[in-house]
């Protein structure tokens, strides 16, 4: 059966467009793959974290899932510090992948920003680490968004790296699981960019855990533009 690997970071409660953009499509995955479903803690270190907000955060986006319609009795959903092989497999990577593949990553420079000088080299070799995690299980497809393609591309280099360098057809070259259907939903405080748990104004985003009230007050003090897009 092929196989589906994806995976979300525990910094911070999942929202609506969480749930539009990604998980109700991995709902719908879950009945035609074989699934894996990953609490990505790894790669939510690449930026400072409070210990002990990770670990909440951690068990708060999992049981986020499962309330959300992921069954754990027809896919694996696990926490990816809890398997040793992520890290193993990322050096190798490390070993593998070639720095100019690096240079060419939008999403550092764009999470990096100005100080890219003091960014981590975690946050650098962030795409070594998302290979690691869909290469170690061979997963066969990723379901990808359009700021994520970019990262799948360096997957498949990855693989065909390590395949060429010692002769072996031991690694598949995943493919894209395009949602096309999956939506994009804009932050409430700036319509210009994507709603994100990172961002500081929890009034920026709705939480699948809000009530009622909750939402209602978002969408009241949300900013409206007559701009198509916002």
């Amino acid at each position: 059966m092929e196989r589906i690997f994806s995976g979300v970071q525990p910094t911070g409660n999942l929202h609506l467009g969480n749930y539009l953009g990604a998980i109700r499509n991995w709902v719908r995955l879950q009945s035609e793959f074989e699934c894996l479903y990953c609490v990505v803690d790894l790669h939510a270190i690449t930026v400072p974290q409070d210990p002990a907000e990770l670990r909440a955060n951690t068990l708060e986006v999992t049981a986020g899932l499962l309330a959300a319609g992921i069954d754990p009795a027809k896919n694996i959903i696990f926490n990816q510090s809890r398997v040793s092989g992520h890290s193993e497999l990322a050096w190798i990577f490390n070993c593998v992948a070639r720095l100019g593949w690096l240079n060419r990553m939008t999403q550092f420079k764009e999470k990096a920003g100005k100080r890219r000088d003091n960014a981590t080299v975690g946050l650098y070799a962030y795409p070594n680490l998302m290979a690691a995690d869909i290469l170690l299980y061979k997963a066969t497809h990723v379901p990808v968004g359009e700021d994520q393609k970019q990262h799948l591309e360096l997957t498949r280099d990855i693989a065909q790296a390590f395949n060429s360098m010692f002769d072996v057809d031991f690694f598949p070259e995943p493919e894209p699981v395009i949602l096309e259907d999956a939506a994009r939903v804009m932050s409430l405080r700036n319509g210009a960019n994507k709603m994100s748990k990172s961002d500081e104004s929890d009034y920026s985003r709705i939480n699948l855990t809000d009530d009622s009230d909750t939402i209602a007050l978002k969408i009241q003090k949300a900013r409206t533009d007559s701009a198509p897009p916002i």
